[in-house]
Formats: structure tokens, sequence, C-alpha cells
């Protein structure tokens, strides 16, 4: 089997995508735009072999670097990065090349437009907020007569929460019209909820053979307020929210693939769409959840998703065993100018021993994942509550 793999090097932890799919005896070709010098030795032991292109914009030079594989090796059965950034040039790819095992180019619309993963969610009855397609000032009145404020406005094609407003008022709403931007924007109705994620592994018949829930904060917050940034990965999810992902995932028809689904878990009843506890459809995201959160998965879960997603690959079925024993994984960052009641040193004496990543993130990732983060693997979610709570909190007064 032949798997081309795009950038394999970024971000850091994805060359063990590399390594299992090896291990599982695939042909895994790397294509990236760094040099093979600057490559770890973890990425490069993972490769059958390495083509650096100037860069992964050029869709030419991304083309030739699949045609040179395909030449060398014979048919490619499987292009992937896994990164939002990539998916449409994926998709381009992979209909270029006649790969069947993945999203192609008149699909790709649907997984990357919020307005049109709407219209999905509508056809299948997933319950989810009311959107409207950002027009006129007037239009806009109309809809928030209907919902409500706040609303939130945000780029019809876009990842987290960039370039996303919340807007509580008449004012914000005029000041928002008369700066508004030249991308297609969505203002949809605002809902009260935690956020959380369906992530799971599904095999060709949109079935996951891995599945599990972390709860995330509003990415909005962190970024225009500034905030810490705060989440952490369940052992399993709960079965409502089982039951949903697994519907939405058909609805979309994204057999074999690592997905994230984003949902509201409601903490206020919400007329036509569910009560307290319930869950409401975000979007989708047909990629693993960024960061480090596959590596929190594996730890929660006492699983190597690397390795369920290359049998998944290999043998559309789940090999890795069920684990005897699971916990929660929590992620906790600081950020510079923000006071903290305990120091490093404090934390580590805490819970040193069940820490199981500890280090400064690279400047890219300050604003949204902090400076400094710390993961732990915790035996419940008293525990997780707790171990935020004293990595954050501020001095006492």
């Amino acid at each position: 089997m032949n798997f081309v793999f795009i950038s394999p090097h970024f971000p850091a932890t994805y060359w063990q995508f590399c390594d299992r799919l090896q291990r599982n005896g695939v042909h895994v070709l790397g294509i990236g735009d760094a040099s093979y010098d600057s490559l770890s030795q973890s990425v490069r032991s993972s490769l059958t072999e390495y083509y650096k292109v100037d860069s992964l914009e050029d869709y030419d030079q991304v083309f030739r670097a699949v045609a040179f594989f395909s030449f060398k090796y014979g048919k490619i059965d499987w292009l992937e990065s896994l990164n939002e950034y990539w998916l449409e040039q994926d998709a381009r790819l992979r209909t270029d090349f006649h790969i069947t095992t993945g999203i192609q180019a008149d699909q790709i619309d649907f997984i990357k437009e919020k307005s049109l993963m709407k219209k999905i969610y509508l056809q299948n009855q997933i319950p989810t907020a009311r959107q409207h397609p950002v027009s006129t000032l007037d239009a806009a009145k109309e809809f928030i007569a209907q919902v409500g404020y706040p609303v939130i406005v945000k780029p019809d094609i876009g990842v987290g929460a960039t370039n996303t407003w919340k807007l509580i008022n008449d004012d914000q709403l005029r000041d928002f019209y008369a700066h508004l931007p030249s991308v297609p924007y969505v203002m949809e109705e605002f809902i009260e909820g935690d956020i959380c994620s369906y992530d799971a592994i599904m095999d060709s018949q949109c079935n996951p053979v891995f599945e599990t829930m972390t709860v995330w904060p509003p990415v909005m917050d962190i970024v225009l307020k500034d905030l810490d940034l705060k989440y952490y990965t369940c052992p399993e999810a709960p079965e409502k929210l089982r039951e949903l992902g697994r519907r939405t995932a058909k609805a979309f028809g994204v057999g074999r693939r690592f997905i994230h689904l984003e949902f509201f878990r409601l903490t206020k009843a919400r007329p036509g769409l569910g009560e307290i506890g319930d869950f409401v459809a975000l979007e989708v995201n047909m990629r693993p959840a960024g960061g480090y959160t596959p590596d929190m998965m594996n730890f929660a879960c006492s699983v190597d998703v690397y390795q369920i997603y290359a049998d998944m690959v290999t043998r559309d079925a789940r090999v890795f065993p069920q684990p005897d024993r699971t916990y929660h994984c929590a992620y906790a960052s600081r950020k510079d100018g923000h006071r903290y009641e305990h120091t490093h040193e404090d934390i580590m004496r805490a819970y040193g021993d069940r820490m199981v990543m500890q280090e400064e993130m690279p400047p890219m990732n300050w604003p949204q994942m902090g400076r400094y983060m710390y993961t732990a693997r915790l035996d419940s979610l008293e525990e997780t509550e707790a171990f935020i709570h004293f990595v954050l909190d501020p001095p006492l007064q």
C-alpha cells in the first residue's frame, strides 16, 4: 500500500501516524516544505521516502511530487495531511490522481463552508443553531428579531475562532456592518452551553473503531479576552453524544477518517433545540483535534490512536485491545503577563507523578495554546477540575 502524507513534520506529533502506518507495512511517502536535513530523526525513520517542495501552497509542485511517487511506487492508495489547512488541496490531489479513499474535490465545500454544513444538519434532523448569511443590515435585524441578542458572526470558511465576534446590541451590529469584511460571513443565534467534541476514527461504513469526548472552552474568548486555555479529554463519550456523533458522521458520509465534530452541550434549555444536557451541532472538522489532543486521547483512554488509525487504513478494523483502565487527561496553560497563585515548582511537587507532558509551546501557539503547558492524567472529573484550578488560579487577595 502506498500512502502519501502531506507535511509529516507539522504538527510536531503527526510523524506518529506515519510511524504506525509503516509498522503495518505501508510505504509512507512524505511531501513537505522543510529540508530533509532539518527533519527530526523520528520523522525521517517513519518515512519510506521524502520529497521536498519549495512551498506546499504551490499546487503544481505538490502535484509533481505525487506524480513522482506514483511513477516510482505505483498507484497511490491514500493521500492525507490530516490538517485543516490542506484539506481542500488534499481533495483536489485525490481527484486528480483517482485516489478514492477520501474526500473528493466536489465534496469539499460541505466540510469547509459553515452554511453548507448547516444544510446537511437540517436535512438529517440534527439539532443546530439557526443561521443567517450576512448580507444587509436590515436583513440582519430581521434575523435578530427572531433569535434575539447576542448573535455570533464568523467567516463562512474559517478555522477555530479567527475573525469571529459576539454582538450584543444594535450599536455593535451597526459597527460590524460599517466595517463589513470582504469575505462571506454567517450570523448565528447564540447558544449557551459547553463545547464538547465527538472525536472518532471511522471505518469504511462510517462506524467508529474509536470514539471519545473532549470538553473545550470557548476558543473565541481565549484569544479575544486573553484567557488561559484549559480543556480535558474524557475516557468515553456519553451515550447522547455517541448517538449524535455517529449520525452526523453518516450524514456527511465520512468513512475511513479521523474526525473532530463539535457540539454544544446545553447549559440552558433552548426552545426547538433541546433541554439542559442535550447536544446541538456546531461544526464538523474532518481531521483530528488540534494540538496535543490525540496524545491526550491516548493518555485518557489508555490506547494508541495513531495505531488505531493505521489499523483502520490497512485493515478497516480495530486491532488495538480495549484498555483495562481509563482516566481523564487535562491540559492547562499559562500566558506571559498573567499572575498565578502557584509556582512551577509548586505544580510539579503536587502533580509531577501524574504529569504526562510539560513544555514551553512555540511562539506561534501562545495566543491560543499558552506559553507554558501542563498536561496531567487524573482519575476523575473532580481531580481534573482541581488540577486546572491549581495551575491557573490567580493569587489570593
